[in-house]
């Protein structure tokens, strides 16, 4: 692969050929990136309700053994 850029400027192997891997393939990066980010929020949105659905639980059970406590 090095013998194939050895002739040419720098400038083609540091912004040209990254650019046009960018374009070509700017929709399969966009598409996993969006991918993981819908991933990471829809894993944090499962934690926080599972986490409210605990607290919530141990809240009303505590309640209620104290209540009959009484």
């Amino acid at each position: 692969m090095g013998e194939i850029f050895s002739g040419l400027p720098w400038w083609v192997k540091w912004i040209a050929v990254p650019v046009i891997a960018l374009v070509v393939f700017g929709g399969l990066i966009a598409s996993v990136v969006g991918f993981v980010i819908g991933l990471l929020f829809k894993a944090l949105v499962f934690v926080a309700l599972v986490g409210g659905l605990i607290y919530v639980v141990r809240k009303f059970t505590s309640s209620s053994s104290s209540r009959s406590d009484w």
